[in-house]
C-alpha cells in the first residue's frame, strides 16, 4: 500500500511517498480502506517535531480519516466488512490503509460522504467539546471565533450558531470574512484593519463577548480578552499564528472571567464515552444537513506537500482532504 511517511523532521517537502505491506488486524482491531484523511494545523508541527506529540520515525502525518472496513480482527462484534466508520487516531491516517482498535471507530450515517466525515471529528469534536462541555455556552450568548475562516474556526462558527449564540467572526481578510457569513456568522471583524478589542467592543454595544475561541494566540489573545464580557470564557484552542501568548491576568480577576484550556485529543482518551457521543452527535447533524463541513481541496497523498503548505501559509478556508 502507499503511504506518506515522515522520516525525519523538516517541512512538507521532506515528506517521502513509500509502498508498505498491508497491515494485519490483531484481536480487537479493524483494518480500514482509508477513502479520505483530513490535515490540520498541527500536522504542520508535528512533521516539524514542533507539537507535543512526538511519533517514532517513520510515521504518517494525518489524524482523522473516514473509509470503509476490509477486515477485522478476533473479537470484534461493532463492525463487519464493508462498513462506512471514521475516526481519530491523533496520526498515521495519510496512507491506503490503516490498523487501528475497533473502539475508536464511529459509524458514518447514510447521507454523510466520506470527505466531510474525515474532516468533521477534529475540528468540529474540539469545538464542540469546547463549546458545551467547557464553555457551557448558552442560546442568547455572544461567541468571538478568532481564525473563523479556518477548518477548526468555520466549525465554531456553525456550532455556535447552531447552539443559538450570537457569533462575530474575526479574520484577516475581507475574502475570509465573507465565508464565515455564508456559514452563518452574524458580525464580522476584520483585526487586520481594526484593533480587534475596539471591534469587539463595538459590535456589542461595549458589553463584549461572552465567550472567546482562540484557535491563533499570537498578537490577538491580549486584545481579545481585554475586550472579554463580565464573567466571560476564554478558551485557549491552539496557537496558529505561531507564538504563545503570555496573558496578564489582572485582566482576569478585572472582568470576573475564566481562561479555560481545550486539549480536546487527551479529554477524547479519558472521557471516550462521552468523546464517542459528541461524534455521534456531529454525525447525526450533518446528515441533518445542520453542518456542511466545509472542504476547501482535495488533493491525491502525491500532493500531500502541496496540501500542508496551504494550511501552512493560511490561504486554506475549511478542510483540507487528501483522497488515497
Amino acid at each position: 500500500m502507499k503511504a506518506v511517511l515522515c522520516t525525519r523532521y523538516g517541512g512538507p517537502d521532506d515528506l517521502e511517498l513509500k509502498d508498505l505491506p498491508n497491515p494485519e488486524p490483531g484481536a480487537g482491531e479493524v483494518v480500514v480502506a482509508v477513502k479520505a484523511a483530513a490535515l490540520n494545523f498541527f500536522d504542520t508541527l508535528i512533521i516539524a517535531g514542533k507539537y507535543q506529540m512526538k511519533p517514532a520515525f517513520p510515521f504518517s502525518p494525518a489524524a482523522e480519516f473516514a473509509g470503509v472496513v476490509e477486515r477485522v480482527g478476533s473479537g470484534v462484534k461493532a463492525f463487519k466488512p464493508g462498513d462506512r466508520v471514521a475516526a481519530s487516531m491523533g496520526y498515521g491516517a495519510a496512507r491506503e490503509r490503516v490498523v487501528i482498535a475497533a473502539d475508536r471507530l464511529v459509524a458514518v450515517p447514510d447521507g454523510v460522504d466520506l470527505d466531510h466525515a474525515a474532516g468533521l471529528i477534529v475540528t468540529y469534536g474540539t469545538t464542540l467539546h469546547a463549546l458545551k462541555d467547557r464553555a457551557q455556552l448558552k442560546a442568547g450568548e455572544t461567541l468571538a471565533v478568532l481564525g473563523a475562516s479556518g477548518g477548526v474556526g468555520l466549525a465554531a462558527v456553525e456550532l455556535g450558531k447552531l447552539m443559538g449564540a450570537r457569533v462575530i467572526a474575526c479574520a484577516s481578510s475581507g475574502d475570509k470574512l465573507a465565508v464565515t457569513r455564508r456559514h452563518g456568522a452574524d458580525e464580522a471583524v476584520n483585526y487586520a484593519e481594526e484593533d480587534i478589542k475596539d471591534a469587539l467592543r463595538r459590535v456589542t454595544g461595549g458589553k463584549g463577548p461572552d465567550v472567546i475561541y482562540d484557535p491563533v494566540g499570537g498578537p490577538y489573545s491580549e486584545p481579545a480578552l481585554r475586550a472579554i464580557g463580565w464573567e466571560g470564557r476564554f478558551l485557549v484552542v491552539g496557537f496558529a499564528a505561531g507564538d504563545i501568548p503570555k496573558l496578564p491576568l489582572n485582566l482576569v480577576l478585572l472582568k470576573n472571567c475564566d481562561v479555560r484550556g481545550v486539549f480536546w485529543g487527551a479529554w477524547s482518551e479519558r472521557a471516550p464515552e462521552a468523546h464517542r457521543a459528541n461524534i455521534a452527535q456531529l454525525m447525526r447533524w450533518c446528515a441533518d444537513g445542520e453542518l456542511t463541513v466545509h472542504v476547501h481541496a482535495v488533493y491525491p497523498l502525491a500532493q500531500t506537500a502541496d496540501a500542508l503548505k496551504a494550511i501552512a501559509n493560511r490561504s486554506a478556508m475549511g478542510k483540507v482532504i487528501l483522497r488515497p
